[in-house]
């Protein structure tokens, strides 16, 4: 690497950065959040986009919408997510881990691993009394998003015309550490169950190498008709 592209990769991690920790933004609110030129940031989107870093969508605008284009805000893709922010860690985290395992024992490994899933039951009595609308389904997507999960709640149909929900997390910050601690991702699970007060199941884990994480959460209804 020449000296004089040091500084742009640096200023290229703060503009990623500054995604990361504030969501999809546009050229102008990266300018002036950085103190930076528009064309300068206009060049480093345009390689982090080539890099596959960041990409372009077409912002969202509430209420009425003035002449012209839209501009457009730039957010993460999946492999920006992996390649910037998460894999330097996992190393460490692992390591980490597997000296718990092998110090303390797999009774410490659970422990540790239940006492990560905690923010599941200390935050969902929290979301669920501060928005009465939403089912728990969507309190516990809420709860995950606030962690960095990405979730969001779709309708799955029942036996018996029934309808329940299915929690889908489409990222998950400790997915490579959990496909060598399956007690992480066993911890959610229990403390879902948990805070729901029922057996729920996981249908599929982005540790195990599926492309989102998908819970089947019977809504209360069902859960009545069931236990009667």
């Amino acid at each position: 690497m020449k000296i004089d592209e040091v500084p742009d990769r640096r200023t290229r991690e703060r503009v990623a950065r500054s995604i990361l920790v504030n969501g999809p933004s546009t050229a102008a609110v990266l300018a002036e959040r950085l103190d930076l030129t528009a064309a300068a940031v206009r060049r480093h989107l345009d390689q982090l986009v080539a890099d596959g870093v960041v990409e372009p969508r077409d912002q969202r605008q509430a209420g009425h919408r003035g002449r012209g284009r839209p501009a457009k805000e730039f957010a993460l893709t999946e492999h920006g997510r992996e390649t910037k922010f998460e894999q330097r860690y996992d190393d460490l985290a692992a390591s980490a881990l597997r000296f718990l395992q092998e110090t303390v024992g797999e009774q410490g490994l659970v422990a540790f691993a239940e006492k990560r899933a905690g923010f599941i039951r200390e935050r969902f009595v929290a979301v669920a009394a501060a928005d009465p609308t939403l089912s728990p389904a969507q309190v516990l997507a809420r709860v995950f998003t606030e962690e960095g999960y990405a979730a969001s709640v779709r309708e799955l149909p029942l036996a018996g015309g029934a309808v329940g929900e299915q929690l889908c997390q489409q990222h998950c910050p400790v997915s490579h550490v959990a496909s060598e601690f399956p007690q992480l991702c066993e911890a959610e699970t229990a403390a879902i169950g948990e805070v729901l007060g029922t057996h729920v199941q996981r249908l599929a884990t982005i540790a195990h190498g599926d492309g989102v994480c998908t819970t089947c959460i019977p809504n209360p209804e069902t859960r009545e008709k069931v236990t009667r």
